[in-house]
């Protein structure tokens, strides 16, 4: 993965986690609502998985918050 991609994942992977806290969720509450497996969402978290378009809209819909504001700073 080149070094760009790896800070663009970071970037996300920690909105989401701060969204996740902001809500009380734990990773196994967030991954039901998307309809995922917890180790995902993890995986999303550690910013080891590239996520689709598709998978970022579903957490953003579960976590309350507009799929742009999951992409700030990145």
């Amino acid at each position: 993965m080149r070094k760009g991609n790896a800070s663009i994942l970071a970037g996300i992977a920690e909105r989401i986690r701060q969204e996740r806290k902001k809500l009380g969720l734990t990773q196994k509450e967030l991954a039901a609502k998307v309809g995922v497996h917890r180790t995902y969402i993890g995986m999303i978290e550690r910013a080891e998985k590239n996520l689709t378009i598709l998978s970022l809209e579903k957490i953003a819909k579960a976590l309350k918050v507009p799929i742009g504001d999951l992409m700030k700073h990145v």
